[in-house]
């Protein structure tokens, strides 16, 4: 029986090839938006794609942002992907406009400062020694993003400790995040084939 992971449907996100590789890598998967489920699962999965203050919208009409809080606090397994790792950030600046996000990680999301977006396609990242995550994968592995906004002032996440991992486009920016059982990548390791089944497979390992 594979470890119990929850894929939270809160509207938004890239649901069923997140179940699918979830799946792939060894995981008892469910989608579903019931919180209860996603409080007692050994792992859950905030997916998102879009806008960053359409998905917090999601987020808040289903109220699992305490659901997100309580389980980062009580140490259990959360991995965000994509726009589901920018909500974990204190907030987000679109076309002007502030959102609010779930504050779980110091920093926030701007555009990035690169002359073509979205940012689209394979990348290398530079994972630092350690990584749970990226640990056993080549230095030369390459991710799927897609994304024009992103993580650039690394300084809080380095004040509070977190492993970091960045990646280039236009600037430095935070590829993945790891802090105590929050797990965060802004590339789709679901659509990263043979490195984002060793990713999942490495985040499923730290699930008890």
């Amino acid at each position: 029986m594979g470890k119990r992971v929850v894929v939270l449907d809160y509207g938004s996100g890239n649901l069923r090839s997140a179940e699918r590789a979830l799946e792939r890598a060894g995981a008892d998967v469910t989608v579903t938006d019931d919180l209860a489920a996603a409080a007692e699962a050994d792992g859950l999965v905030v997916p998102g794609v879009g806008a960053f203050a359409a998905c917090m919208a999601g987020i808040e009409a289903l109220g699992a942002g305490p659901v997100i809080a309580e389980r980062v606090a009580a140490g259990r397994p959360v991995l965000g992907i994509c726009v589901g790792m920018q909500v974990l950030f204190e907030h987000g600046d679109e076309h002007g406009v502030v959102t609010k996000g779930l504050g779980l990680l110091p920093g926030g999301v701007t555009r990035l400062p690169a002359r073509r977006l979205p940012h689209m396609g394979w990348n290398t990242v530079q994972a630092p020694a350690g990584s749970v995550l990226f640990a056993g994968l080549p230095a030369d592995a390459r991710f799927y993003f897609v994304h024009s906004y992103g993580v650039t002032d690394l300084t809080g996440l380095a004040a509070a400790g977190a492993a970091v991992t960045t990646a280039e486009h236009g600037t430095g920016f935070v590829a993945a995040v790891e802090r105590g059982p929050l797990s965060a990548a802004q590339f789709h390791p679901e659509k990263s084939a043979d490195t984002g089944a060793a990713l999942l497979r490495n985040w499923l390992g730290t699930l008890e």
